[in-house]
Formats: C-alpha cells, structure tokens, sequence
C-alpha cells in the first residue's frame, strides 16, 4: 500500500505501528521504509486512516466484514454478553448458552445430516480439526493407516504448521520454512483460465478428475483418508471450477471412502448468495465444512468445523474415546453471541438475497473491463472477483514477477480512495454483502482507471504489453 503524508499525531502511530507489530506476510524491506496505513474507523463498507482519509473497503477487510462495519446493534449484543457472561470453561462437560444456541443453529443451516459443531479460533484452527479429524474417524473403523490428505495447488487452508502443509498456494512456500511433505498430496488446480490450450471445458474436467483417480491407484485408497477442497478457490485466484467438477470430485470421494472436507471459510455466510455453498452451488453434501471469516462478519474471531452426524455416532461409539482436541477460546460465549447476532441480521435484513441480486450485477459491470489491454481474464461470482493482468492477451502470458502491476493497481485504487488486494497479478474483490449498485459502479469504475493509468505508465517504461 502507498501511504501519504502523515500528520504528526498519526506518524507516532505508524512509527509505534512499524517498530513493534508483527504482521502476517510482513515483506520485511517495504514494510520497514513504508510501514502500514492505519485505520481508525469503519462504517459500512468504508474505512478511514488515522488522517481521516476515507477508502471504500472492496477487499471486506479479509472477506469477512460481511454485515458492514460499525453495526450497533452488534456491538451492544457483544457488550451485553461481556457483562453477562465474558468467558467460561468449554472443556469435557461445561458449556454456555451462546455456544449452545449457535451450535443448534449452524446445524439448521448446514446440509445434510451436519450437525456436530466444533467451535474453533479461527479458520486456520477449523481446518486443522478437520484434517486431524481424518486418521481419528478411519482409525476408529479400523483403518489406522488411511490417513492421507489430497489438496490441490493453488489452495489455502489456514496458516498453522499442518494447514499450510496442506494448503499450496504461489508464495506461501518459502525456504525459511518447514512444512509437511509426507501424506499430504495435490492435485492440479481447476483453473478454467489456465487449462490446457485447446482443451474443452468438459475435457478439463475429465483430466481433473482422472488425476484423482489416478493417485488413488498409486497411492491406495486405504491409504487416502480425506480431500480437501474449498469450492470456489479464494487466495489462490479466485479459480472457479468447471461445470460438474466438484460433485464428480465427491463422487470419487464415496466410491473411496474419502471424506469430503469443504473449505468455506470464505464462500459460506452469503459471499455467494447462500448460508454455504457446498450444496446450493454446487451440489455437494461434504462429510465436513470448515467455517469463519463471515460466521461473525469479523467482529469477534470464532471458526466453526461442523461435521456429520454419521462421523460423530462412529466416532462416539461405545462411549469409551476421548476428542482430544480444543482451544482456551472454543466455544467463547462472546464470540457465539455475535455469530448469532450475525445470523440475525443477515436473515432480518435479506442479506443473501441482496448479495446474489448485486452480485450478479457486480459480475456484469466487471466484465466491461475484460477489454483493457493489461486485463487477461475478468472471473468470479458474486461478491467474490479477481482481474488477472496478462502481458500478452492472446498467449495468457504473465508480466514478469518485478513488474508488480497489481501492486501499483491498488496503489493507484488507494489514491482514488479505493482498496483492492493484490495478489500476484491479480487484483482481488470481496466486498461486505451491503455493497449498494452505486458502490459497485464506484468500485469498477476507480479500478478500470487504475489499470488505464498503470498501463500507461508501463508502455512508458518499455514494458511490452499486447
């Protein structure tokens, strides 16, 4: 991000801001010469720095600002429930009412019989639970070696040690690091925009699958416990998959006895129009879904695994196991209040509703800017979208890495009062559910004179674009 003068009041701020907070995905010399734009205040989709400067927050804060910043209501209802009750023991046999309450109500809202919520931190912690979930539930029935994990590349899962494992995202693999090589396997990434030139979307789809079923006959199907999916890929690229793949891709799963874990840690809670998009979407009831992010529109961290009712009666058979898994934080009585006042709102005010009717229009208006010379591919659904920048339209091939045009895109956004995420060589939307037609004419409009204006400058550095 491009910061502006500060006032002297906020340069203590950032100073204190840049010398002692440690950010995720810190890029240690811009951070240390630049340091990070400040905010104060949120309403709405808007957001303003410690200058008072306003900027339309089309990025949802980290796809999660759902509802729209600055909700009393939900702000009493967390205040209410601090005084009341602002923490208590969730651990073997005591519980509270919040968790209680918005336990039964995920279960309504979920598909099929998935009606055992294990309320976690976060959607990292949420993941990781399910993927532990795995070699407990096949141990359990008596293959102790089915413990085996198939992700794709192009995913991400969350940012603990397993989670990073299993997700694969461009950038997230660095030497400084370890991960988990052993039992965690990817397949490729259903990227319709990148597929095989010549190759159909049908055909594509075939080649995917195939794949899974390949690896399985490699690797053995006693061997392979779980898949891992998020249904439309989020920070990867906002890679939505061909027509039929994720039903397909469960099929495979159930002729296997795979368990089927969707990742909506981003697309549930109305990003795309549903409460989840496993079965509304794309017709797939998955033995787990790992929720955050929307579950509380931000408010107050909380992540949600829910899981089927048949995974629980095998696990809980004979009533002699332990679950052996948890958090300090599950189950916060705070942090369930806001999940249910979350749910509330969105229900009251017809929010997944409004967010497919707006979407669809988002969708449009975005698909007038898939003409600009820089722009290769305009994708998404709903309320959630990327524009990828190519060097050569017709070949797909990228700009080289230093270039970094989706970095001087949203810079050039910010000073227009507009955040996008760059990503790579996209630019990246999630904007809050509450987003106006207006505000997305606002939104393509700032950003398509964005990508003019870096084009420019650009063609005037001899980059070769075209």
């Amino acid at each position: 991000m491009t910061h502006a003068a500060h006032s002297l009041a906020n340069e203590a701020l950032w100073e204190k801001d840049r010398d002692h907070a440690v950010h995720p995905w810190t890029n240690f010399g811009p951070f240390e010469e630049q340091g990070s734009l400040i905010f104060t205040r949120g309403e709405g989709c808007y957001l303003w720095d410690a200058d008072g400067r306003r900027y339309f927050d089309a990025i949802g804060g980290m796809w999660c600002t759902n509802i729209g910043l600055g909700r009393r209501e939900m702000a009493d209802a967390i205040a209410e429930q601090a005084m009341r009750l602002g923490y208590s023991n969730f651990f073997v046999d005591t519980g509270n009412d919040a968790a209680a309450l918005l336990a039964a109500r995920l279960a309504e809202l979920t598909p099929g019989d998935l009606n055992r919520v294990h309320f976690t931190t976060g959607g990292s912690t949420a993941v990781d639970t399910a993927v532990r979930l795995v070699s407990y539930y096949h141990h359990v029935r008596g293959n102790p070696d089915k413990t085996e994990i198939v992700s794709r590349e192009a995913s991400y899962h969350g940012s603990t040690y397993l989670t990073i494992s299993v997700g694969k995202r461009a950038g997230d693999r660095i030497e400084e690091f370890r991960y988990k090589e052993d039992g965690i396997h990817h397949l490729s990434s259903p990227n319709l925009y990148r597929r095989p030139a010549g190759t159909s979307e049908e055909a594509f789809c075939d080649m995917l699958v195939a794949e899974f079923e390949d690896l399985i006959a490699r690797r053995g199907a006693d061997r392979i416990g779980g898949f891992i999916a998020e249904p439309i890929q989020a920070s990867g690229g906002i890679v939505i998959p061909p027509k039929g793949y994720l039903k397909r891709m469960w099929e495979v799963c159930q002729r296997h006895d795979i368990l089927f874990i969707a990742d909506e840690v981003v697309t549930a809670f109305g990003r795309l129009g549903h409460w989840f998009a496993s079965k509304d979407e794309f017709d797939v009831v998955p033995d787990m879904i790992t929720s955050a992010k929307g579950l509380t529109s931000g408010y107050v961290p909380l992540g949600a695994l829910i899981f089927s009712d048949r995974m629980w009666n095998t696990m809980a058979e004979g009533g002699h196991r332990w679950f052996s898994t948890g958090f300090t934080y599950s189950g916060h009585p705070v942090a369930c209040r806001a999940g249910l006042k979350n749910i509330e709102i969105m229900e009251r005010e017809g929010l997944l509703g409004r967010a497919a009717k707006v979407g669809a229009y988002f969708e449009d208006r975005l698909a007038t800017l898939a003409d600009l010379p820089l722009v290769g591919n305009v994708r998404g659904r709903k309320l959630m979208a990327c524009v990828e920048s190519v060097a050569n339209r017709e070949t797909k091939e990228p700009l080289p890495d230093e270039v970094g045009e989706s970095k001087r895109i949203s810079d050039a956004c910010e000073a227009m009062g507009l955040m996008v995420r760059p990503m790579g060589h996209l630019n990246v939307m999630s904007p809050p559910l509450v987003i106006t037609e207006e505000e997305v004419d606002f939104v393509v409009e700032t950003l398509g004179k964005a990508i003019v204006q870096v084009t420019d400058q650009l063609v005037r550095e001899g980059v070769r674009i075209g």
